[in-house]
């Protein structure tokens, strides 16, 4: 890629970012909970009850979901905390493409100066 397209690219990732108006890192799980019921031999199933989880630090943090708004907001919340990872990455994998081809840009444009310039003739012996 040129460096335009380059720049181009790392622009509509950013735009892409801005886009995002709210995530929160973490992942949504479902827990079931047995129960004993008076009569029956067996536990039975109760729930599904979902658990919202991430880190803080070094520090595990699990909140209860109790409404299904709430469990449709933190599924949305979550793939876009994952889309901006996502983002973050592509945007550092080209800043680097663009920093080496400008490099690889400036290195050709030495070379050109340098093979302008003329070269000191030897006394002949």
């Amino acid at each position: 890629m040129d460096l335009h397209a380059l720049e181009c690219k790392r622009l509509e990732i950013l735009e892409a970012m801005s886009r995002i108006r709210c995530m929160r890192p973490g992942s949504l799980s479902e827990q079931y909970l047995k129960v004993r019921i008076k009569g029956r031999k067996e536990p039975v199933l109760r729930g599904p009850y979902f658990l919202w989880q991430y880190y803080e630090g070094n520090k595990p943090v699990r909140k209860r979901l109790t409404s299904p708004e709430q469990v449709g907001q933190a599924r949305q919340e979550i793939a876009n905390h994952k889309r901006f990872l996502e983002l973050c990455r592509q945007f550092e994998d080209l800043t680097r493409q663009l920093g080496q081809a400008e490099r690889e840009q400036d290195a050709s444009q030495e070379a050109v100066k340098k093979g302008l310039k003329s070269r000191p003739r030897r006394a002949p012996k």
